[in-house]
């Protein structure tokens, strides 16, 4: 299958907010909110829009990422880091691999940013593929209660999370 990944574009937004609700529509561990979670991080200080990626198959809009700023704070200290969040398919392409490569896409790009890391609440198998690892194992807490297997982070460049810990602290719009 023939894909391009890019930058989303303006003009793509409410096309991608319909991916993103039909991607989540079916998911046991949804609030079926995604498509508006999308919008509100477009709006908010958190966005990076060089991380918010599409998926192009036949000049189609089948896929998103989105990668949003946070920080961890631990005491007086605060790091900055990313959350990843939502990555959604339309439902006839999932299963192809399209996710996976609007992640590594993804990853790729904060990496070029210059950013040190990334945070994922999400599935335990699907994840660590990525590279990512429970969040605990540097300390890195997520801002509610959470089983800690789906708690992950992932540094971009070595040891950049040897000397951060404390709690994630997401952009306002996750929780309006």
């Amino acid at each position: 299958m023939e894909l391009t990944i890019r930058q989303e574009r303006e003009q793509e937004y409410k096309q991608v907010e319909e991916i993103v609700r039909l991607a989540f529509l079916n998911e046991a561990f949804s609030d079926k909110k995604e498509h508006q979670l999308v919008a509100r991080l477009r709006k908010s200080d958190a966005f990076i829009p060089e991380l918010s990626l599409v998926a192009i198959h036949n000049d189609e809009v089948i896929g998103h990422v989105l990668l949003t700023t946070i920080t961890i704070v631990h005491d007086e200290k605060a790091v900055q880091s990313l959350a990843l969040a939502p990555v959604s398919v339309e439902p006839t392409y999932q299963g192809k691999g399209i996710g996976s490569k609007l992640i590594v896409a993804a990853l790729e790009k904060a990496k070029e940013l210059s950013y040190q890391s990334v945070v994922v609440l999400g599935h335990q198998d699907y994840y660590p593929k990525f590279g990512f690892k429970k969040a605990s194992l540097w300390k890195i807490k997520a801002p509610f209660e959470v089983p800690d297997e789906v708690f992950m982070a992932l540094e971009l460049n070595e040891h950049t999370l040897d000397a951060v810990q404390g709690v994630v602290h997401y952009s306002k719009a996750f929780f309006e």
